[in-house]
């Protein structure tokens, strides 16, 4: 016979995967998004470098691997791994999310979010903000369908023409910082879950996380904002 003590949920039967591995899931996949963010940053800086030196990088991201395997071989198995961990970290995130709610009782949730960061408590929408800007990135910068220099413009003329727009850099400006509290929080959460992290540390491992969160939010800032205020054109 099973107790529960008064005022608690049990988690529900139906939950077979363990809190342990979905925590492991959200953090082995966040590392491989943070890893793909830190190359995106330092391509995307290559603006700074002109045209020619920008769009030869882009076409080299589709021609890795070349000759051993067919032209964009290599990109797309990337952007499968990249949506794998895509996926698995959304599922992650809803799957704990649900499951604490289940298990706590309303009064702990209260005093629990009293405690928590600002990131912390802004995760979850930032994520959202963070699903739908992917999208609208996806339509502006690698389809080009919602850029105004058009689909068959050069990565770098797309560049230029999607932020000379105040309003799309705008956009771009609120993702990016959603970005940055998602990233602060990410890697800090990474470590604990890791077991990277213990009390001693936590000063150091916050200090990290946070230094790490503002130089990868700055790195993807400058391009858009250098473009729009005429230092890139």
């Amino acid at each position: 016979m099973t107790v529960t003590h008064s005022g608690q949920r049990r988690t529900p039967k139906a939950a077979k995967t363990s809190s342990v591995f979905k925590k492991v899931v959200m953090a082995v996949s966040g590392i491989i998004l943070v890893l793909y963010l830190i190359a995106h940053m330092v391509g995307n800086l290559k603006l700074f470098a002109g045209a020619e030196t920008f769009n030869g990088y882009s076409e080299w991201i589709r021609r890795i691997g070349e000759p051993a395997v067919p032209g964009q071989t290599v990109l797309w198995i990337i952007r499968v791994v990249l949506l794998a961990a895509v996926v698995a970290h959304i599922w992650a995130a809803i799957s704990l999310w649900r499951q604490a709610k289940r298990a706590r009782p309303q009064q702990y949730v209260a005093r629990k979010q009293v405690a928590q960061s600002y990131a912390s408590r802004t995760m979850r929408w930032g994520g959202v903000i963070l699903g739908l800007f992917v999208v609208y990135h996806l339509l502006d910068l690698t389809f080009g369908v919602a850029n105004p220099a058009g689909h068959d413009a050069t990565p770098y003329d797309r560049a230029i023409a999607g932020f000379s727009n105040p309003i799309v850099v705008g956009v771009y400006v609120v993702a990016l910082l959603a970005l940055g509290f998602h990233l602060r929080h990410g890697v800090w959460s990474a470590t604990q879950t890791l077991g990277q992290s213990n009390k001693t540390r936590e000063r150091t491992v916050n200090a990290f996380a946070t230094v790490f969160a503002v130089v990868l939010t700055a790195g993807f800032l400058i391009p858009p904002l250098s473009v729009l205020v005429g230092i890139i054109e």
